[in-house]
């Protein structure tokens, strides 16, 4: 249980999820889509993803060769999930912010001069 978990609370198994979701994708297409995701964080966690059975790869017999990424039936079970927490986040994201925020004045405020 802990593996899917780690899996699916991945944040970046979440962003390459909404993507696909949309549509069928090249890796660069990918890149491009998915703010501060490195090229080689993005190929990890697509082989991860086409481990697990989320997304397929689909390579096209062409030169040059043609490389697609496409969500499953299993990993589009995802998506209500992905969006519900989507929600959460922006709904909650103020909030969040301002405990952040009084946590580190508190925090600077507490810590024992060096």
């Amino acid at each position: 249980m802990r593996q899917v978990l780690d899996r699916v609370g991945d944040k970046w198994t979440m962003l390459v999820i909404r993507e696909l979701a949309e549509q069928r994708m090249r890796f660069t297409e990918l890149l491009r889509s998915i703010n501060g995701i490195s090229q080689r964080m993005l190929t990890r966690t697509l082989r991860e993803l086409e481990r697990d059975g989320l997304v397929t790869r689909q390579v096209y017999a062409e030169v040059p060769p043609r490389v697609e990424y496409e969500v499953t039936p299993l990993g589009l079970t995802l998506l209500p999930h992905v969006a519900a927490l989507a929600d959460w986040a922006v709904a909650h994201r103020d909030a969040i912010e301002a405990h952040r925020d009084e946590y580190d004045a508190d925090s600077a405020v507490n810590e024992p001069a060096a």
